[in-house]
């Protein structure tokens, strides 16, 4: 199961896990879709490909929480 991260990596926009606009890699480093387009669709940490994230349904939520814990800047 992803862990859909909070935010972006980048910028620190928050990216809730119900709402589009995420991209991450196979490592599941996120970015919001401005940053994914100005790194060329490229993980600056690990030189992956960015792709959409899919969201998760809110019904799913509260059994399957998104993370809290923000990388922006950490």
């Amino acid at each position: 199961m992803l862990e859909m991260r909070p935010d972006c990596e980048r910028c620190g926009l928050d990216l809730p896990a119900e709402a589009p606009g995420a991209f991450i890699c196979s490592l599941e480093c996120t970015f919001c879709a401005e940053c994914a387009e100005a790194l060329d669709d490229r993980c600056p940490n690990c030189g992956g490909e960015l792709m959409d994230r899919p969201t998760r349904a809110r019904t799913l939520l509260a059994e399957h929480p998104a993370a809290t814990t923000r990388r922006f800047g950490g």
